[in-house]
């Protein structure tokens, strides 16, 4: 004969494990979108759109690029001879 008892207090302590697991998945949601919402106004502070920010990231790699590229052109070519 099963032990329905036993059965049923392990029901009980996977249901309270998966209600467990749902409210920390819940906190984390809300923290996940308390800092999306934080990053997203400073973004606009920063007068960037979030839907643009692919393409700002992109022009600033792009920036730093010719302004590498530029500091190599002015340095003293005698010292990059003397290595």
């Amino acid at each position: 004969m099963k032990n329905y008892e036993k059965e049923l207090n392990l029901l009980k302590e996977n249901l309270e494990r998966a209600k467990s697991l749902k409210y920390r998945a819940e906190a984390r949601l809300e923290q996940l979108n308390n800092q999306q919402q934080e990053i997203i106004k400073e973004l606009k502070e920063l007068g960037v759109n979030p839907e643009d920010l692919e393409e700002e990231i992109n022009k600033l790699a792009e920036e730093i690029e010719e302004l590498f590229e530029e500091a190599n052109r002015l340095m003293p070519k005698d010292i990059l001879e003397k290595k």
